[in-house]
């Protein structure tokens, strides 16, 4: 059954390939970016199918425009996916004001606003699917990485109390946690702190492990996101790949053990 579908940051990367995929087995998809001249090819591609937005998901205002255009247009949403996002690369102490604020606008704030106007369509139909791109960021922390994994860590959050909110409601939310992938995310699109020379070893050892793993080729994660969409009963969430697995894995066993001995402790609180 044809699916109509709503993602931000479709400029490139996995919204790129996302809704080439969903326009190309015969799906409408509005797609937004900041410079939505990028999305000429979509256009040129799948004709009246692809309504390209412009959005800049910190906006609040023309986020929700982009929303209502879209169901408008369409007639309807079913899949709406916060896809937009980028990397903030460095220490915490070396964060600025700025640059905190920004990655939790874009990350956090963006996902939200694109959710709050999309919302009173889902519910009008009683049904719909909420795609929340987190990273296996959003489950384990790591060095470099503190405010990228903030921002994450309360989108997975929001996303949890959020699907216990509209599950009643006939409306799924499923919040993806991909793996290293061969995506824009560290490249052009990031964002890098000033640094300071005492992280360096930290941030040397953080280096040596990244080029240590080859990321993965995004385009096959296509088919992936469109069985999910069809799923009648999709999960809370959905990790990208088998790498995340063991690190999570090892990270869930670490705060147990962590608690479990220091339980003594607590019990006396």
């Amino acid at each position: 059954m044809e699916k109509t579908w709503f993602i931000t940051g479709a400029s490139r990367g996995f919204g790129r390939i996302w809704a080439e995929a969903a326009l190309a087995r015969g799906d409408r998809v509005a797609v937004t970016a900041r410079r939505p001249e990028s999305l000429k090819p979509l256009v040129d591609a799948y004709g009246d199918r692809a309504l390209p937005l412009h959005a800049d998901v910190t906006d609040r205002a023309a986020v929700t425009d982009a929303v209502q255009q879209a169901a408008e247009t369409f007639g309807h949403l079913d899949v709406v996916v916060n896809n937009a996002g980028y990397g903030l690369f460095g220490m915490v102490e070396e964060t600025t004001e700025e640059q905190a604020r920004a990655q939790l606008d874009t990350n956090l704030f963006g996902p939200l606003w694109v959710t709050q106007a999309a919302l009173p369509f889902l519910r009008a139909r009683g049904s719909g699917h909420i795609v929340q791109v987190s990273s296996i960021g959003g489950l384990a922390a790591f060095p470099t990485l503190g405010l990228y994994n903030a921002s994450k860590w309360a989108l997975e959050g929001m996303s949890e109390a959020l699907a216990q909110e509209v599950g009643p409601l006939g409306i799924h939310v499923t919040i993806v946690e991909p793996g290293p992938f061969g995506t824009d995310w560290s490249g052009s699109s990031a964002v890098r702190t000033d640094p300071i020379a005492a992280y360096e070893p930290v941030r040397a050892a953080r280096r040596a492990g990244a080029t240590a793993r080859a990321p993965k080729d995004p385009q096959a994660t296509a088919d992936v996101i469109l069985e999910l969409a069809d799923t009648d009963d999709p999960p809370l969430r959905l990790f990208l790949g088998t790498y995340p697995y063991p690190i999570v894995e090892a990270a869930y066993q670490q705060r147990l053990d962590l608690w479990n001995a220091w339980r003594p402790l607590a019990a006396r609180a």
